[in-house]
């Protein structure tokens, strides 16, 4: 046994390390290109392809959000314009890819994107993983709070010891912690959950730059803006736009592009248009106006569902009948994989799928998030067949094997026929989980329910409701599945 287990965590050990050399030598690679800037043709690879690839967070007006023009959903806002601006300098074609914000500075150094833009502050942090343009927009900080609290909280001051939110990893989680005494901050990934919270008053003040608090005051009579107070250097906290490491050229041919941009005044006249489509965005806030990004989640969530089921099965019954393969390797390997897989969240593996396989294979994200459910999934199907297999009597296979029957026909024809009524309803509750858990993909932007939630919060400025929609219709769908499931074990039951 101790030979057997010895085995199997050489297996473990042996993928985890052939993973980590995988992505060792990225960074060598990336030293390589920096090194050789003399050479560099960042613009140039962008000219020849005809298009520049942009990484955003669409749920930060004024800066970048999604409106339905035409009968489609578009990403509009100061940031989009202005690179439509560039782009249109270069010569070449906008590509907006959206993501969560997390990930925007992600895409940029795995090659997923040319240029990050999503009211990125460049912060000297930040310039250590990835190059800046220069500042294309000051915006200030702001704090936002309830209007409740107007005669509580009037300044940076009044703040201290209080809860503070702001948006994970950015400028304004920074600034509270180390500039307001004594308080404590809270942060989360997205601005609208932050909203949320402090209405909800879970926090007492929320920091956010000011173009983006202003929206929020003229969309929401219960929210207030104060001004941060902090003393800042413009050149650190206005927004810029992030590219890979050692993009000389084109960080060259953009800052010349920003500043015609700037001369023009063009930044104000595109938070204009901006406001006017916040306008719209907030003219109808009903649950039923926005239908249509209901349904698309609905969509790409049932699609993402059905296919990594398909493929988990599969995936799941390959691996259980390799865990009784009287091959040493083959059984190492499977509990290994599921091992490895059932040890690492569903989150990581999505990235790991999306970012860093693709730095081999440029997959989109959808294929991503597929491969990477279904992965995932495959792992927690194994265990329910070997669980419904190792359930059925051993004498049917000495009975099998009495008569004659070779291995793989008692498999197929005794054994497996039996264990599926075992497996099937562990298999169905994975299949209804699976659901539930798809929602993770959400962060490499693909467009499912979570996602379309996140982008009518952020429109329409209600934090609930959105919320309240999403919850109703995950349980239609598990409930209708969770019905059809039931019915065939019925069926399984009474089949003689």
């Amino acid at each position: 046994m101790k030979v057997k287990g010895r085995n199997i965590l050489l297996t473990v050990m042996t993928l985890c390390l052939s993973l980590l050399f995988l992505f060792t030598i990225q960074p060598s690679h990336s030293i390589t290109t920096t090194t050789a800037y003399a050479a560099d043709n960042s613009l140039q690879r962008i000219k020849d392809r005809g298009k520049i690839i942009m990484a955003t967070s669409p749920d930060y007006p004024p800066y970048e959000f999604q409106v339905s023009k035409h009968g489609k959903s578009q990403v509009v806002g100061m940031d989009v314009d202005i690179m439509k601006q560039v782009a249109k300098d270069l010569g070449v074609k906008l590509v907006v890819k959206s993501m969560s914000f997390s990930n925007v500075l992600v895409a940029v150094e795995t090659g997923k994107a040319d240029v990050a833009m999503s009211g990125i502050n460049p912060t000297p942090e930040r310039r250590q993983s990835v190059d800046f343009s220069k500042i294309y927009y000051n915006g200030g900080q702001s704090f936002l709070i309830n209007k409740t609290d107007a005669g509580k909280y009037t300044n940076k001051a009044s703040l201290a010891h209080k809860i503070i939110g702001a948006q994970t990893g950015t400028l304004q989680y920074n600034l509270a912690k180390s500039k307001i005494p004594g308080a404590k901050v809270k942060g989360m990934d997205k601005n609208t959950d932050l909203v949320l919270a402090l209405k909800t008053h879970k926090i007492d003040a929320l920091g956010i730059e000011t173009p983006s608090a202003e929206a929020y005051v003229k969309n929401d009579p219960d929210l207030k803006m104060i001004k941060s107070g902090y003393n800042l250097n413009k050149n650190d906290t206005g927004s810029a736009m992030a590219l890979k490491k050692g993009s000389g050229t084109l960080v060259a041919a953009i800052n010349k592009s920003i500043t015609k941009i700037k001369a023009k005044g063009l930044p104000n006249q595109y938070l204009a248009q901006a406001g006017k489509y916040m306008k719209v965005n907030t003219h109808n806030t009903s649950m039923m106006h926005y239908w249509t990004y209901f349904a698309k989640g609905i969509e790409y969530t049932l699609i993402i569902s059905a296919i990594s089921v398909i493929f988990g099965v599969l995936l799941g019954t390959i691996l259980a009948l390799m865990r009784f393969s009287k091959s040493k390797l083959l059984h190492a390997i499977s509990i290994a994989y599921v091992e490895f897989v059932r040890g690492t969240p569903l989150m990581v593996q999505v990235m790991f799928v999306y970012f860093g396989i693709g730095i081999v294979v440029n997959l989109p994200a959808l294929l991503s998030g597929i491969i990477a459910v279904s992965l995932n999934s495959g792992a927690y199907v194994e265990e329910i067949i070997r669980g419904g297999i190792n359930s059925v009597d051993k004498g049917q296979t000495e009975a099998s094997a009495s008569l004659g029957l070779a291995k793989t026909d008692t498999m197929r024809f005794v054994v497996l026929p039996q264990a599926l009524k075992n497996i099937w309803p562990a298999l169905g509750n994975e299949f209804v989980s699976l659901i539930k858990e798809s929602s993770i993909v959400s962060i490499i932007g693909v467009t499912d329910l979570i996602y379309q939630l996140n982008i009518v919060r952020a429109d329409t400025y209600r934090g609930v409701m959105p919320v309240f929609v999403a919850m109703i219709i995950y349980f239609v769908m598990t409930f209708i599945l969770t019905r059809v499931l039931n019915y065939f074990e019925g069926r399984m039951k009474h089949a003689k």
